[in-house]
């Protein structure tokens, strides 16, 4: 938590650059009620205002960041205060992990008339981009294979290179009132997979000269990744092993009532839409990847006291409805508005906190997020609003539609694998509900610009701790890790 601070206390300090922006108050300009009649009088902002500061942050998956990012907000005349005219935002940042990210967004519903826009342009380069298997507690995790001491190539074992580019352009507009919307939308995407490389020797961090078949039990040194292992047993075919371009579109229907966006203490936000992919940018004809895909998404804000307390909780599902998805698209969970730069689960920051990174990948997701906010303390500093919060919270999910289970269960009768590699691959485990809790702290100036930290346990994470694999599967032996995940960052996840 005492990174977290730092950040805040930097945050704070460079936040006070946008009092030249902020339009000079007149003597009439009143002190007007929040969004909610419970909450302390604030001032109403007016025109622009700037939060630029470092983009210093930390995440258990990718490391220590450091960079720039700022936000920017146009409140106009004060009149939608705390809801803003326009959003920037415009993000630049390394992970100690090697992972780079640029990124930029765009929110506003009077750009066009009586149509909302979202706009967001990616591009991130994740020299360590974990693939770790299909289909959840199917695929096995062995612990001394990724963090080992035993064996000179851990770090390939869990890991690919990924580029991955995301333009994502999305509409939405009354039907009824502005509570009852439709919804439609339209994005690029670009996939590069490939080995990982050695920095300085600009070698792959594994011997390429031993392909897989070959495994050396003594010593516990596998000379494959997970991912070559899997397009060696047919589980990743060759015309989609190294990623690809697609065109996505969604339409749907969106009903939203909460007071506020950001931080909203009550009311409802959900979505139902469609979204799907013809596969006519990567010249594949018959042997194409088309796919049509359900998304829903229930959220609901239950005030328990004033606009201090509130119980929010968040039910979703992400699903096929026809056709046949590359893996290399599994991971994302799609959405109508980014509030985190990376869209990828389950695991990690986006769904069920504290379980690792696409850890549970599959056709089909349901999962749940459930917490209590409490707002703190409310004070007034640098001429902004700010307010303290902390959220302790429970997430829960699964992976409800397998992906190629039959054929991870046929490498069990694969002759040309040994029981190392079949090991390696498949568990014989079915899936199961993956758990975790966790506690968050929050820092929010004007109700926009929300710095976080999250601390979340994973409640029935399964690894595995054999360092000899050639043995049957039901001699493996199998433990709970309670490994903490870590994210300072920023915004609510819902």
């Amino acid at each position: 938590m005492r990174k977290f601070f730092a950040l805040a206390v930097s945050a704070i300090l460079l936040v006070s650059l946008n009092a030249s922006a902020e339009p000079k108050k007149e003597k009439s300009e009143v002190k007007a009620e929040a969004t909610t009649a419970d909450t302390k009088k604030q001032t109403v902002k007016k025109g622009w205002n700037f939060a630029p500061f470092p983009s210093i942050g930390y995440n258990s998956d990718t490391g220590f960041q450091i960079g720039a990012l700022c936000e920017i907000f146009d409140y106009g005349d004060g009149s939608t205060y705390p809801g803003y005219r326009h959003k920037f935002n415009v993000d630049l940042s390394w992970t100690t992990k090697d992972q780079v990210k640029l990124h930029f967004f765009y929110d506003s519903k009077y750009l066009i008339p009586k149509v909302r826009l979202t706009f967001a342009a990616t591009y991130i380069l994740a020299q360590m981009y974990p693939f770790m298997g299909f289909n959840g507690a199917a695929s096995p995790y062995y612990t001394d294979l990724a963090s080992g001491k035993k064996q000179m190539n851990r770090v390939a074992m869990y890991n690919v290179k990924r580029n991955m580019m995301r333009v994502m352009a999305d509409f939405q507009g009354n039907i009824t009132s502005n509570k009852f919307r439709w919804a439609a939308g339209v994005s690029y995407w670009w996939y590069d997979i490939q080995d990982i490389t050695l920095k300085k020797k600009g070698t792959p961090a594994y011997d390429t000269t031993v392909t897989p078949g070959s495994y050396l039990a003594n010593n516990f040194i596998y000379h494959a990744s997970l991912w070559q292992l899997y397009q060696y047993a047919g589980l990743i075919r060759p015309n989609e092993a190294h990623g690809g371009h697609h065109l996505e579109f969604k339409a749907g229907l969106v009903y939203d009532s909460r007071e506020h966006e950001a931080d909203p203490s009550r009311g409802i936000w959900a979505e139902v839409y469609a979204y799907g992919s013809p596969d006519i940018l990567n010249g594949r004809g018959k042997d194409g990847y088309h796919y049509l895909k359900l998304a829903a998404h229930f959220r609901h804000y239950v005030p328990v006291w004033k606009d201090k307390i509130t119980f929010a909780y968040h039910v979703a599902y992400q699903g096929k409805l026809a056709g046949n998805a590359p893996y290399y698209t599994l991971q994302n969970i799609n959405t109508l508005y980014l509030r985190q730069i990376i869209s990828d689960g389950l695991g990690s920051i986006n769904t069920v906190r504290g379980v690792p990174y696409n850890s549970v990948i599959g056709d089909g997701y349901a999962w749940a997020n459930i917490e209590m906010r409490f707002k703190l303390v409310s004070f007034r500093f640098i001429k902004q609003n700010f307010y303290l919060a902390t959220n302790p919270f429970f997430d829960m999910g699964a992976c409800v539609q397998p992906y190629r289970l039959e054929e991870m269960k046929g490498v069990l009768s694969n002759s040309e694998l040994s029981q190392a590699e079949k090991n390696l691959i498949y568990t014989g485990q079915k899936e199961k509900l993956h758990m975790s809790a966790g506690l968050g702290l929050k820092l929010a100036m004007n109700r926009n610009f929300i710095l976080s930290a999250e601390v979340a346990v994973p409640l029935n994470t399964k690894v595995y701790t054999n360092t000899n694999l050639n043995v049957p599967r039901e001699n493996l032996t199998m433990k709970n890790s309670y490994k903490p995940g870590v994210n300072i960052g920023l915004n609510y996840i819902f």
